[in-house]
């Protein structure tokens, strides 16, 4: 580690992720793991979102079993009755909380994943959604993270295609600006109808503001028509410091292409793993997850 930035605290925090991952056999990148990403960091990072697997873990669970799996960066889920609490109606002294547990562990608080979407012809809920937005950004940068996950979404009957992605497009634009103020990133994930690489493409293609970004969530349907390469391709410019992963032994998506093609761009950030299967330990499965990426991402280097 590079000596001007070893303190007190990042002592005692290299000190315990070196404990939780010498019990895995793998030591992770302390100095990388403080930050949400780095250019000197590694070129992507194993981490854990809390839907499904995490649903029931507090902050303090959170840190220790992330730790332990060696899963260094995390994302909340919100508004969904989380065990960790963490929602727009929290204090402002409980949000410093949040923010401090997480800056004196070895676990980055790398964002929130919220549900809110931008497709609505309706011009009160599209207003809500961008409002609530709003608020998930603040609460974001209060608990010390980087950014906030939200949906493109759905197309709707009787509306042009073209007209649902330039709403969406609108929305976005006025999101930027306060995010970038905030020191945040919006995170768009492929979901929805409207969620498709192509459609994102062309949402991506009317938006200005650099505060807005795509995180890709690895859904089989990215691998339709031209292929996974191509559909990849048309959204690269845009790629968020985040994104979703699934069960890297589920054959239905690429995952080993999927994380060739990142490589190949040198994605830097975060590959945060959502996984809903039934396991008997949810400990010991993110760690076997997180072992199985790097096997994955050690082929990806040798490709480049």
């Amino acid at each position: 580690m590079n000596a001007k930035v070893i303190s007190r605290r990042g002592f005692m925090k290299g000190t315990a992720l070196a404990a939780g991952a010498f019990a895995l056999g793998q030591l992770p990148n302390v100095q990388a793991a403080n930050r949400p990403w780095a250019d000197d960091g590694p070129d992507m990072r194993f981490g854990f979102t809390t839907y499904t697997w995490g649903r029931d873990w507090d902050i303090a669970t959170i840190i220790a079993n992330c730790t332990k799996a060696g899963a260094m960066g995390v994302e909340l889920r919100t508004s969904s009755n989380y065990a960790h609490g963490v929602e727009l109606t929290i204090s402002a002294a409980r949000r410093a909380e949040v923010k401090k547990r997480f800056a004196d562990s070895p676990i980055t608080l790398v964002g929130l994943a919220t549900s809110e979407r931008y497709d609505s012809p309706d011009e009160a809920t599209l207003r809500k959604a961008i409002e609530n937005t709003k608020a998930f950004l603040q609460l974001s940068h209060d608990i010390g993270a980087s950014g906030v996950r939200v949906f493109p979404n759905d197309f709707h009957k009787g509306e042009p295609q073209a007209a649902t992605l330039a709403r969406i497009a609108r929305a976005l634009n006025i999101l930027g600006p306060v995010a970038g103020a905030l020191g945040q990133e919006i995170r768009l994930e492929n979901h929805g109808s409207a969620g498709e690489m192509v459609n994102l493409a062309r949402i991506m293609a009317q938006v200005s503001d650099p505060n807005v970004k795509l995180k890709l969530n690895c859904d089989p349907r990215d691998m339709k028509g031209q292929g996974l390469e191509h559909n990849f391709n048309l959204v690269k410019p845009w790629l968020g410091h985040t994104i979703h992963v699934h069960d890297f032994n589920d054959k239905a998506f690429d995952h080993q292409l999927f994380i060739n093609l990142l490589a190949k761009s040198n994605y830097k950030g975060w590959l945060l793993i959502e996984n809903s299967s039934k396991v008997e330990d949810r400990v010991t499965a993110l760690a076997e997850q997180r072992q199985v990426f790097e096997r994955m991402l050690a082929i990806a280097r040798k490709a480049v």
